[in-house]
């Protein structure tokens, strides 16, 4: 089985999917982004979403004191660094408590990080898939995205091998997140051996 995780959710009826269909993990963008949420709002679609289901927050070069104001509210449990974050910033998330997923851009050198797991991505929700087969090599557990969707996750998951895909705009329909979409792709990355 391949994890997957919904990013960017963004309506309270996002929540509702998660639920109903089980991702492995569900995002919320605290960065700015169209689909960018406050920590008000994150708070509210944890309280809805499944304990069960770890919560993500993207940051861009954030302040750790704003990074670990979310993980201590209790909106997240991860933080994912999207920015130019030194180590000693995953390092100190993680002394206070969070999971982080490291984000490396497929023309940049994967650089050793003590993060929990190592994200490659073509960038913030763009939509635009990678090339899959000219990715740097980077440590597992490893998360892939950009331009995910049903039609090529079996594709990417074959080439790729990764222990965690992302998906945003590949389950949107009209900038929304879409029900069916999400049903869908879950299912496929959960029967991916």
């Amino acid at each position: 089985m391949t994890q997957i995780k919904i990013c960017g959710l963004m309506r309270s009826v996002d929540t509702e999917a998660v639920n109903t269909f089980k991702p492995d993990f569900a995002g919320f963008v605290f960065a700015k982004s169209r689909r960018q949420i406050d920590l008000k709002t994150a708070l509210t679609f944890r309280s809805l979403i499944d304990p069960a289901i770890p919560t993500v927050g993207v940051f861009v070069n954030a302040p750790l004191a704003e990074m670990m104001a979310a993980v201590q509210a209790g909106a997240i449990q991860i933080v994912q660094l999207h920015g130019n974050e030194p180590e000693t910033t995953v390092q100190a998330l993680q002394a206070g408590g969070a999971q982080v997923f490291q984000v490396y851009q497929p023309d940049a050198p994967v650089t050793p990080t003590q993060a929990d797991y190592t994200m490659l991505d073509s960038g913030a929700g763009s939509g635009i898939p990678l090339d899959w087969h000219r990715l740097p090599k980077a440590a597992h557990p490893l998360i892939l995205a950009g331009g995910l969707t049903s039609t090529n996750i079996i594709d990417a998951v074959s080439i790729v091998h990764p222990d965690v895909v992302d998906v945003s705009s590949g389950v949107e329909t009209a900038g929304q997140k879409d029900p069916a979409k999400i049903q869908e792709i879950i299912k496929i990355a959960h029967a991916i051996n």
